[in-house]
């Protein structure tokens, strides 16, 4: 598969960077995900310290997403930090917030950091760098156009009892959450109708999941394709979470993801492919790892709600393009991919699947010294902590 000749030339540019709250009841401690003691631990000892991360990048002023993040990070033993771009304002300032200018980002001796482009989504590997060399022991991802609900603060659970499935193929996620004919960014356009396994027919079982996808109501993660035919808002359910074991696919997002240690590599956001595959293209790498090592992908309800960032709907579907096109082509690239799993051999696997895409013609030549710096940046990080 791997050998097989490059398709026609994509547009390979860097990934650009893109009060009321709708009320929900919130029952995801009944599905097990969350524990019931919530977000009150109080942690008074600074960012520095802290067990836990938020990861936002931005090139926005301070605005109220960023600032309601920021109220209540802290206090729930959050560590907020928001990594800027070129286009960030001058004198970037929230409390409770830690903001990395570029120029922050070229002195924190990060290789990555003095590589990576700028105007470019994937800085934000900046913030999940500066996160684990803060010692962080979780680390959860959104954007600065989610605003959080209480239940987004609450203590994760890497591992739990979850209704699971294996060897399904594609998996239109959504389907568990929402009645609506509705699907994540990034599934294949010839999958949306396809039936999903009956929820009551997958079976409970304990599993060890260090990647969980939390959904966001009123404007999910959808496809240019649904905006321009399909109605918003929607909202989803909350009562339930869905595992995804081996050949199970179902494309994940940067918005609301939760990220455990083991997993940390794997947060990798390619630059040279467009912004709107990057996290989608990361999330089929991180799929195909996570089965090698025995972990499941889950997914659950909503701890964020969406009041989106402007958009061009029309240039969001052109870059979407290469996904709606390659997508089903990059899995069946990846099923076949000799890996070696294990933890040992994670880094090197991720390695490995960035070379097959490069190889494919679908993400550009940079990006392995790219991944690079960043595989040498994890590992003395890591070892300075």
């Amino acid at each position: 598969m791997i050998g097989q000749a490059a398709p026609p030339a994509l547009e390979l540019r860097p990934a650009a960077q893109s009060d009321r709250a709708p009320e929900a009841q919130f029952d995801l401690m009944s599905a097990g995900l969350f524990a019931r003691n919530g977000a009150s631990k109080l942690n008074l000892s600074g960012p520095g310290s802290m067990k836990q991360a938020i990861i936002v990048t931005s090139i926005n002023a301070p605005n109220p997403v960023m600032k309601a993040i920021a109220k209540d990070a802290n206090p729930a033993g959050f560590d907020f930090i928001v990594v800027g771009d070129t286009k960030s304002p001058s004198g970037f300032s929230i409390d409770g917030c830690s903001f990395l200018s570029i120029a922050d980002q070229l002195a924190s001796g990060l290789k990555y950091a003095e590589m990576a482009p700028t105007a470019c989504y994937a800085r934000k590997n900046v913030g999940y760098l500066t996160a684990i060399s803060r010692g962080a022991e979780m680390i959860t991802e959104t954007d600065d156009d989610n605003y959080p609900r209480p239940q987004y603060f609450a203590e994760r659970s890497r591992k739990l009892r979850a209704r699971a499935m294996s060897n399904a193929g594609w998996v239109n996620a959504y389907s568990y959450f929402s009645d609506s004919n509705i699907w994540p960014r990034g599934l294949p356009l010839d999958q949306i109708l396809k039936p999903v396994p009956p929820w009551e027919s997958l079976e409970l079982s304990d599993i060890d999941s260090p990647i969980q996808q939390g959904l966001a109501d009123e404007n999910p993660d959808v496809d240019a394709v649904y905006r321009l035919i399909l109605p918003l808002p929607q909202n989803f359910r909350t009562d339930r979470v869905v595992a995804f074991g081996p050949g199970s696919w179902c494309p994940f997002n940067s918005q609301n993801t939760s990220w455990w240690p083991d997993a940390f590599p794997l947060m990798y956001l390619p630059a040279y492919c467009n912004f709107r595959v990057t996290d989608i293209w990361r999330s089929m790498i991180a799929q195909r790892i996570a089965w090698e090592n025995g972990w499941h992908i889950l997914f659950h309800g909503p701890t964020v709600w969406q009041d989106r960032n402007e958009h061009d709907l029309m240039k969001d579907f052109e870059d979407e393009i290469p996904g709606y096109l390659h997508n089903h082509r990059i899995r069946t690239m990846l099923e076949n991919l000799p890996i070696s799993g294990g933890l040992d051999n994670l880094v090197h696997d991720l390695h490995r699947c960035y070379e097959a895409l490069v190889t494919a013609g679908l993400v550009g030549a940079q990006e392995i010294p790219l991944l690079e710096a960043w595989i040498a940046d994890i590992d003395r990080v890591r070892k300075a902590k």
